[in-house]
């Protein structure tokens, strides 16, 4: 009886790191005789030979599914080759792939296929964000900081970081313009609290007491992004009546001036605030229905 043919496997790179491997160039070498596998070739490499790579922005791994990759890889084999560097004699050290590698080392593999290639530190660096990147299980926040290292320690400007990731501009501006926010929203975005629909309306916002405020009130409420959208209009509206106002002449000192605009932001209201003498004064703040006033009483954070 004829031995059925197995299909041939398809090798897949994202797009991004596809066009750095340049992987429409090497040949396909399942092992070298030579003891000395050349560069952009496909060679079995003893796993114990592989070193981790020093420039891996990933520092925790899912030990659940490692497991379960390990027993994908036990049945299925190595779809997709790790990317290597030759560094000294016989050793290694990796550029892409540390999940399959570790996967690989639990399915208790004593080798790997893996493409050789030539990379400097810096080639290392960009490699490993942009596979970081192309991770499916990213949040917001992990995607923005890998954007923010790519344009600060590799040098590329937006639209060449656009091209690696095979995003456009626009999105890349979107996500750097996430690390703006206060730490506590950038923590409720990388916690699943809020999504980047909520942060895109936030940061709007120019006041940060009132980004925290709104904040809290959409993960206390569950408010929706369109919710959220129209409380933020509502709030810059106000902000914008503000400072095109015309104050006229005005009894207040300059403090209390700033104190009104601050006030005004904080609260999502125009704040009136009067000065009898040196000393006293009134500060009003009103309302404009029972929900502004239950709006008002949470940011002063009174307990009826």
């Amino acid at each position: 009886m004829m031995e059925k043919k197995k299909p041939s496997k398809k090798r897949v790179l994202g797009r991004g790191l596809g066009a750095l491997l340049d992987d429409s160039s090497y040949e396909s070498t399942p092992r070298l005789a030579s003891d000395s596998p050349q560069i952009n070739t496909i060679n079995d490499i003893d796993i114990s030979l592989i070193h981790s790579n020093p420039f891996q922005p990933r520092s925790d791994f899912d030990q659940e599914a490692l497991g379960e990759l390990a027993e994908s890889i036990k049945t299925q084999g190595i779809i997709q080759p790790i990317t290597v560097r030759k560094v000294a004699g016989n050793e290694y050290q990796l550029i892409s792939g540390e999940r399959r590698l570790m996967a690989s080392k639990i399915a208790g593999f004593e080798t790997i296929p893996s493409y050789i290639r030539q990379a400097n530190d810096q080639q290392m660096l960009e490699m490993a964000l942009i596979e970081n990147i192309q991770r499916e299980n990213l949040n917001a926040i992990e995607i923005a900081l890998s954007y923010q290292r790519l344009i600060s320690e590799c040098n590329l400007k937006q639209e060449e970081l656009g091209d690696r990731v095979g995003k456009k501009r626009t999105t890349v501006t979107n996500y750097l313009r996430l690390l703006k926010l206060p730490p506590d929203i950038q923590a409720g975005i990388r916690d699943d609290k809020i999504s980047m629909g909520h942060a895109r309306a936030l940061i709007n916002i120019e006041n940060i007491d009132l980004q925290l405020s709104l904040f809290h009130k959409i993960v206390k409420d569950e408010l929706s992004v369109r919710r959220v959208e129209a409380l933020v209009k509502k709030f810059s509206n106000i902000q914008d009546s503000i400072k095109s106002s015309d104050p006229g002449p005005s009894s207040l000192n300059p403090e209390l001036r700033k104190l009104k605009e601050v006030l005004s932001t904080h609260f999502g209201t125009k704040i009136e605030i009067s000065s009898k003498g040196s000393e006293k004064g009134e500060i009003k703040i009103p309302f404009m229905s029972h929900e502004d006033l239950n709006r008002i009483i949470e940011i002063l954070e009174i307990r009826l």
